[in-house]
């Protein structure tokens, strides 16, 4: 079985203190920790057990994850799984990564996100730059917020050619034409986040190939779609396995809509869906908008 698992335990404590993420806002207890730590421990050794199939995986925690001794131990050890194809993680880049050395960087790849506020610009730099050095593969990007564009403008200056730099468009936003053409500049892949993308009854990979799991074992089609397949542990998911449409009026997440198959993305990142890494080169000079196959909405 070839298939990619996005996996999101309990953990919810993050590092940071972002006004504009939606993600939960709280500190977990020890308890809730040792639970998080208990339940990536089992993934990791369901995968580990999985020697016929072909896995990715990718990890969206709702907190930092690589503040978590446990998530960098996972990394590092299904990175050298020949079974796993690649394995990422979204993070802020706020720990160290000395720990990357035991890694194998063929599989492993960071989706790293910048805050401004968060931590100061040079700390954040600086870590991109041991991570090129190390030879690790990474995409870097901002929240489309107008306050965040002259250190995104910034980061794009002075990050090497070839790392990605993506921006999000702000949940809620509403961007006018010229203020979405400043953001497109930087990563011309943003028309795709700008608006929520229609996704009613288009055909999606998420439920086939693509599956959501969470720490109890439930598989789900996406994070987004609440309908259950089955469980991880037992193999009950693998009956609901097919193609099949997404049945929400829109998907406005880029790890849910670079599933679309409606559009050219897998195409677009070959070989980094994951880790958010386009297949070639993506810039003003390299693709414009005009060179894309832009979505509707």
């Amino acid at each position: 079985m070839d298939l990619t698992i996005l996996y999101r335990g309990p953990l919810a404590s993050c590092d940071y203190d972002c006004p504009y993420c939606p993600f939960a806002k709280r500190r977990d207890s020890r308890e809730q920790l040792t639970a998080d730590r208990e339940a990536l421990e089992r993934f990791t050794a369901w995968v580990a057990a999985r020697t016929g199939d072909r896995l990715s995986v990718l990890f969206t925690p709702w907190g930092e994850g690589l503040v978590r001794s446990w998530y960098r131990r996972a990394l590092v050890e299904l990175s050298h799984l020949p079974q796993v194809a690649r394995v990422a993680i979204q993070t802020n880049l706020s720990g160290r990564t000395g720990w990357l050395s035991g890694a194998d960087p063929e599989r492993l790849a960071l989706w790293c996100t910048y805050h401004p506020g968060q931590t100061p610009y040079d700390r954040f730099l600086g870590t991109c730059r041991e991570l090129t050095a190390a030879g690790v593969r990474y995409s870097v990007g901002v929240v489309g917020l107008e306050e965040h564009l002259p250190e995104a403008r910034r980061l794009r200056a002075d990050l090497p050619e070839r790392v990605y730099l993506w921006v999000n468009a702000a949940e809620g936003r509403t961007y006018t034409d010229a203020e979405a053409e400043r953001w497109t500049a930087l990563d011309p892949l943003f028309p795709y986040s700008r608006h929520p993308l229609r996704s009613a009854g288009l055909p999606c990979r998420t439920g086939e190939s693509v599956i959501s799991v969470d720490g109890d074992g439930t598989v789900r089609r996406c994070h987004f779609v609440k309908e259950e397949l089955g469980s991880l542990y037992d193999g009950s998911y693998r009956r609901a396995l097919g193609p099949r449409a997404c049945p929400l009026p829109v998907c406005d997440c880029h790890i849910g809509y670079v599933h679309l198959e409606s559009l050219p993305l897998y195409d677009v990142f070959a070989g980094g869906v994951l880790e958010r890494i386009p297949a070639a080169p993506v810039g003003p000079a390299a693709a414009g908008p005009s060179r894309l196959r832009l979505p509707l909405v």
